[in-house]
């Protein structure tokens, strides 16, 4: 949740950049005025669940092709690692402490992200929680923890940048999703429910937006290496059984990495994809084309 609004603003100098922090929930970074034009230049981008993992990796690629970059997560200490890559990589951050599972903090988000920035041009709802179980073994409050995150997050965030994006002129929404929003396995039963949602709220999305020139696109990964996955194979010989037994189900015979999800997302935020919405992109080793 957004903290409590604090009394006075506050500004610091750092070298060359300016550290500012206002209303107990923006921490903004400006470089140097200097940069190379890239594929991102002149945009601004929220990415949710920007702290660590995929959601770093995105923030980190989009600020290096030259957006603006707001970050939005709940944990303040990881908001701020991203916020010193994102100032490595030459460009301007901002981070948001935010549930998205929360209306008023999605509306928060966007509104803090547009007052910073000026604008809101990509939306990046990468925000997402895993539950290994069946339906008989997931708890009433588990599931509806997966799918305030996956599903209803997504929802809010979404709703919330509509406007933004229509004063903007038009935008893109990347939802990440999850190959198990397309095919299910084992001991998934709330995640994969979950994120089948994800890619068809991606389909539902594209058909009401495109009139205001606002895309929706889906990337769908499978294991990528990070916080939210670091667990599922225990430190035992039982659990790297396990993790030998999914790998040989990847034609690539690996797991992927954040970078692999963050190249994809730059092409979706860009104006090299202005024709494409409504699509779910697997990102996966090979595993969809069994």
């Amino acid at each position: 949740m957004i903290p409590t609004r604090m009394c006075d603003p506050r500004t610091e100098r750092l070298g060359k950049l300016t550290y500012h922090v206002a209303c107990g929930m923006v921490h903004r970074l400006d470089a140097e005025e200097t940069r190379n034009v890239t594929r991102l230049a002149g945009k601004m981008a929220l990415v949710t669940g920007g702290g660590t993992g995929i959601g770093q990796a995105i923030a980190v690629a989009f600020a290096r092709e030259g957006a603006r970059v707001a970050v939005a997560g709940r944990r303040k200490d990881k908001l701020e690692q991203t916020l010193r890559l994102i100032r490595e990589a030459g460009s301007q951050a901002l981070a948001i402490e935010c549930d998205v599972s929360r209306a008023a903090d999605a509306e928060r988000a966007i509104q803090a992200a547009e007052d910073c920035f000026g604008s809101v041009n990509v939306l990046v709802n990468n925000a997402g929680t895993m539950s290994v179980s069946t339906i008989e073994t997931v708890s009433e409050d588990d599931w509806d923890r997966i799918m305030r995150t996956n599903v209803k997050g997504p929802f809010l965030m979404s709703r919330a940048a509509l406007p933004a994006m229509r004063r903007a002129g038009g935008g893109s929404i990347i939802h990440i999703g999850s190959v198990l929003g397309v095919a299910a396995i084992r001991d998934r039963a709330a995640y994969c429910a979950s994120k089948g949602g994800v890619t068809m709220l991606t389909k539902a999305m594209a058909l009401d937006h495109a009139q205001d020139k606002i895309r929706v696109n889906c990337i769908c990964p499978s294991i990528v290496e990070s916080a939210m996955t670091e667990n599922l194979f225990a430190d035992t010989e039982a659990g790297r059984m396990a993790r030998e037994r999914r790998l040989v189900t990847i034609p690539l015979r690996r797991f992927g990495k954040p970078n692999d999800i963050a190249g994809l997302a730059v092409f979706l935020a860009s104006d090299e994809s202005a024709w494409m919405t409504g699509t779910v992109i697997p990102v996966d080793g090979g595993v969809t084309a069994a």
